[in-house]
């Protein structure tokens, strides 16, 4: 098959949803997490487009902040990105995919059809989905703009709807109206009626098609597009869009920008098993449960209950003579309350974001993942701070130095290679070294396991922001 007869996957993966909090927080949002399985919903998305039969090598649009996180996982299962894709800011998802459409037509032409998927649902890959990309791609290739529209099994108030009319041809039809989230009355009116479908989120475009669109009906999206990918620059392994074109795009969804506009749109019905995962209760609708209806990840006990989901870092968790709860354990934060509620998740969210003392436990976990390893936060006070650092074999952190702190490490597992001040010394389980304030210093793991270190911070000013890198292999510096 010729690469030009390809779908190109494009792969959106720059959300920052705290519905799913406290596992989910902007450092590290749900695709990124392990929800349904071994792996994250990121690479879940990866492995759905791995068919080289059918599908280019993806490329992937993300926030810079979350570029060694793709990278990373992608890495992990053995996926090469053909391209990853950098916004410099946040505008919604009409110039993300606006500016993929772009980078893709001049990079595989302008005959190219894309596949536009987010990176936190959960969908089950059989023979009904295998059908629907290859009708959709057909209309794609048509001219059409196609969304993809799932059966409905329930009158579900967290999804958009859209209104089916005449059918254009095999398994495609025409676009009555998009219906915005509607309340439960009309929900269940809707599924009595029929001809309604959940909005999915998911795009099949030729880039000609979707482009000429764009630029007739959101012009300056059009614009920032053309103008971000004329003016990126390369940085290590990404494509860094350019800030300044970016920024002028309107911030607004592909829905509301272009669909609900745009007279070339089809939808292909589907009837595949999808769920954007927006909330907890539907990361129990769709996992495994026992023979009393209940969902539990990592160390649970459920005496005596139902219908309920439990999920755990760490800690070891309990429930007795409980219904219908959920009970989500991070390493810092606990969040319990009624599945049935579980919408009212970023409610309790945005409270917390309007305090200064809660703030941070909507935006990091306590543990923090760098391109090297990562740490974990052990033990804090006055002018100390204890953390676990763990760094993966091969890899190397920045050559550095700090202004107000000195630091103490202890290597718990592995063997660490440190330079101070120019001189390298390697280090073995129990062993320590101390490193002066302002010496210019770097930690490395030279072996096969994963290096394990206990730090020991002090000084006047322990903030992540007292960092001078002085040389970095991940472009930091």
């Amino acid at each position: 098959m010729s690469t030009s007869s390809l779908i190109v996957p494009v792969i959106l993966a720059g959300g920052q949803g705290t519905r799913l909090w406290p596992m989910s927080r902007s450092a590290r949002p749900k695709q990124f997490l392990p929800l349904l399985g071994e792996t994250s919903l990121y690479q879940q998305t990866l492995q759905r487009v791995a068919d080289r039969t059918r599908y280019t090598a993806p490329v992937v649009v993300t926030n810079a902040d979350y570029r060694f996180l793709v990278a990373e996982q992608a890495l992990e299962i053995g996926v090469t990105a053909s391209a990853v894709l950098l916004e410099p800011v946040a505008r919604n998802t009409a110039a993300a995919i606006a500016a993929a459409a772009v980078y893709v037509s001049r990079t595989f032409g302008q005959d190219a059809v894309i596949h536009v998927l987010a990176s936190d649902h959960a969908v089950t890959v059989d023979e009904n989905y295998d059908w629907s990309v290859l009708v959709a791609a057909a209309a794609a290739r048509s001219g059409r703009l196609v969304t993809f529209g799932i059966t409905p099994t329930a009158p579900e108030t967290g999804y958009g709807y859209i209104e089916a009319a005449g059918e254009l041809s095999e398994g495609v039809r025409e676009v009555a109206r998009f219906v915005e989230k509607p309340d439960r009355a009309t929900a269940e009116k809707m599924l009595a009626t029929g001809g309604y479908y959940w909005n999915s989120g998911t795009f099949m475009l030729g880039v000609s098609s979707f482009l000429a669109e764009v630029e007739a009906l959101s012009p300056a999206t059009a614009s920032a597009a053309r103008g971000a990918v004329t003016a990126a620059r390369n940085d290590l392994d990404f494509i860094r869009l350019d800030a300044a074109a970016f920024a002028e795009a309107p911030s607004i969804s592909v829905d509301y920008a272009i669909f609900e506009k745009s007279k070339r749109v089809a939808l292909v019905p589907v009837n595949y098993s999808w769920s954007d995962l927006g909330a907890w209760d539907a990361v129990w609708k769709v996992s495994p449960k026992d023979a009393s209806g209940n969902v539990t990840v990592g160390s649970v006990t459920a005496g005596n209950s139902r219908n309920s989901l439990v999920v755990t870092e760490r800690a070891h968790v309990a429930i007795e003579g409980l219904d219908d709860v959920f009970v989500i354990a991070s390493e810092d934060a606990i969040y319990v309350g009624r599945l049935s509620e579980a919408q009212r998740v970023g409610a309790v969210v945005k409270h917390l974001k309007t305090s200064p003392t809660t703030l941070g436990l909507t935006e990091i976990h306590k543990t923090a993942y760098r391109p090297w390893g990562g740490y974990s936060s052990v033990l804090s006070g006055d002018r100390f701070q204890v953390k676990r650092l763990f760094v993966k074999p091969g890899k190397k952190l920045s050559l550095q130095k700090h202004h107000h702190r000195a630091e103490h490490w202890v290597v718990v597992s592995g063997t660490a290679e440190v330079t101070i001040d120019g001189t390298v010394s390697m280090l073995s389980e129990n062993q320590s070294i101390y490193l002066p304030l302002g010496s210019v210093h770097r930690l490395a793991n030279p072996g096969k396991i994963l290096l394990e270190l206990i730090e020991v911070q002090t000084g006047s000013y322990l903030g992540e922001d007292d960092i001078i890198r002085i040389e970095d292999e991940f472009g930091r510096a």
